[in-house]
């Protein structure tokens, strides 16, 4: 029998090695197909200018934004499952996704995404904090879990309201399309620059949920006795709130709607675990990562005329999973 320290530490070692291959493996697929050979030869010996031009400015933004946003993802979905005790929470249910799309779709229609390149993620970003604090003035300082989901779905409606008005009363049907687009997520054209953009805040994102993994365990035996055992509810929820916001507001508004990510990954990891909300995260968000570097690398080699988005293959990928759930949730009741 391996004692659990070891086999967590044998879990991550693991799940790391299968994200560089990802990584790897995300620079060498595309329309231009590169042997590790070619990669190299042209990145060190500098006889191949189409190959550094590929990896530059192509692929490796790609790679690293699809970890990146896969990491955040699934760490947010792992930390709002095990927070509100809900199998069926994701990043969503506090509104940041809706509202980083609400933000990023005003830039479109105000036309703020074709004057600079990087109106699009901080619009997407502003939208998403914007939601969140919201959410956090209607719920209240002392709200409860319950309080603070109806507060998250009832703005969650409305920036999805707004996003609808916004398509209606576009002007420009190429907008519309462009809209309509970015909304089915993709990490295709993404630049360097939008990972500069987005990391910063991210990052922060990612030490604030990792910090509660302690309070998570806690909380399966229920808040109060969490509360004895000395974590602070406020703070534990003020963690979860704004680093959830960092990590998910910055990715979503970079890379568009990419759904399902959170809710799946923890699912799949959680057995592995024996159910521990603590030891969940750091493998959920390096799942994230395996998983939307997969779907990008299935999106590159899929060849219908035009690349396929990514958010449809999570969403092909997480619906079957959810309905799934739901069926086994219903078993359990009965």
């Amino acid at each position: 029998m391996i004692p659990p320290n070891k086999r967590y530490l044998y879990l991550i070692s693991a799940m790391t090695l299968l994200l560089g291959v990802c990584f790897v493996v995300s620079l060498l697929v595309g329309s231009v197909m590169l042997t590790p050979q070619r990669l190299l030869s042209g990145l060190f010996h500098e006889v191949d200018m189409m190959v550094q031009l590929v990896f530059w400015e192509i692929r490796l933004p790609r790679a690293l934004l699809g970890v990146c946003v896969g990491f955040s993802l699934g760490l947010t979905g792992a930390v709002m499952q095990g927070y509100m005790r809900n199998p069926l929470a994701d990043p969503g249910v506090l509104g940041i996704t809706s509202g980083a799309a609400m933000g990023a779709v005003i830039t479109f229609y105000t036309g703020l995404a074709n004057a600079f390149e990087l109106a699009l993620p901080l619009g997407g970003v502003l939208g998403g904090l914007l939601i969140l604090c919201m959410v956090v003035m209607m719920a209240g300082r002392s709200a409860s879990v319950q309080t603070l989901i109806l507060a998250g779905i009832a703005f969650s409606t409305l920036a999805g309201a707004i996003i609808s008005l916004v398509l209606n009363f576009s002007p420009n049907p190429h907008a519309v399309l462009d809209i309509v687009f970015w909304l089915l997520g993709s990490l295709k054209d993404r630049s360097i620059n939008n990972l500069y953009l987005a990391l910063p805040l991210m990052v922060p994102g990612w030490a604030m949920l990792l910090y509660c993994s302690r309070a998570l365990r806690a909380l399966t035996l229920g808040e109060d006795t969490a509360a004895s055992m000395g974590f602070s509810m406020k703070q534990v929820r003020y963690l979860v709130i704004v680093g959830s916001a960092l990590a998910v507001g910055p990715a979503i508004a970079v890379t568009g709607s990419i759904g399902f990510v959170g809710l799946v990954v923890p699912h799949l990891i959680r057995p592995l675990v024996a159910g521990d909300p603590g030891r969940l995260l750091w493998l959920s968000g390096l799942a994230g990562a395996v998983l939307l570097s997969v779907s990008d690398i299935v999106v590159r080699l899929i060849s219908l005329g035009q690349e396929l988005k990514l958010g449809v293959i999570t969403s092909l990928i997480g619906a079957p999973f959810f309905f799934f759930l739901l069926f086994k949730m219903r078993r359990e009741v009965v």
